[in-house]
C-alpha cells in the first residue's frame, strides 16, 4: 500500500506542478507572493509552501487562489496537462 499524505508532501510531482502553475500566473498578473496570501486569507508562509510543492494545499484553498488569479480552479490543476497530453477530457 502506498504512503499516506497528510498536509505536508515531501516531493510529490503533482503538488509541485501545481506550486508552479499558481505562481506563474501570479507573476503574469503581476502579484507578490505576499499579496496573493493577503488576498487569499492564506498564511504567507504557507502560500509559499504550496508554490514550492511542499503542502498538500487543501480543494478550498485552490478556490480561493483561483478566484483571485481569475481563473477557475481546474486552470490551476496539473491534470489538465495531463489530459490534454492523453486525449481525455
Amino acid at each position: 500500500m502506498g504512503k499516506r499524505v497528510s498536509g505536508t508532501a515531501a516531493s510529490h510531482a503533482i503538488l509541485t506542478q501545481l506550486g508552479k502553475t499558481i505562481r506563474a500566473r501570479r507573476l503574469e498578473l503581476g502579484l507578490s507572493q505576499e499579496a496573493l496570501a493577503n488576498l487569499t486569507g492564506i498564511d504567507r508562509s504557507h502560500m509559499g509552501k504550496i508554490e514550492r510543492g511542499e503542502r498538500n494545499v487543501t480543494l478550498l484553498n485552490v478556490e480561493r487562489v483561483s478566484k483571485v488569479l481569475l481563473v477557475a480552479p481546474s486552470a490551476l490543476s496539473p491534470m489538465q496537462d495531463f489530459r490534454h497530453k492523453h486525449g481525455a477530457t
